[in-house]
């Protein structure tokens, strides 16, 4: 098993970035893909990013394409989320995803999950 810690969240003001981290648990940080997932009140989970075991492969949904870039450091057992040109419509809680496939772009294929970090984008 791992555990997953995020941070990073908050507040900040429409046009403005983040940067948000999470902090994995255990020695087997490399077999895991790893994705980022975001869930508004009212509204189903959402994918947002995934990377592969090695950093060597990314892969985005289209509302955050061109302003979102998923990295990890396996070293640091950690991925981070770098979100620019926040919009209002990106607030949520946003929650870090660990997985055993190949390749994993659905929430059903993450075994683990952290407890999220809330973005709150003003206008």
């Amino acid at each position: 098993q791992v555990q997953l810690v995020e941070s990073g969240g908050g507040l900040v003001q429409a046009g403005g970035s983040l940067r948000l981290s999470c902090a994995a648990s255990g020695r087997t940080f490399s077999r895991y893909v790893m994705g980022w997932f975001r869930q508004a009140p009212g509204k189903e989970r959402e994918f947002v990013a995934t990377i592969t075991k090695s950093g060597g492969s990314t892969y985005y949904a289209d509302s955050v394409k061109g302003r979102t870039s998923i990295s990890r450091d396996n070293a640091k057992n950690t991925v981070y989320l770098q979100m620019n040109s926040l919009q209002p419509e990106d607030t949520a809680v946003y929650y870090c995803a660990a997985s055993r496939a190949s390749w994993a772009l659905t929430s059903n294929a993450y075994e683990y999950w952290g407890q999220g970090t809330q973005v709150t984008v003003s206008s």
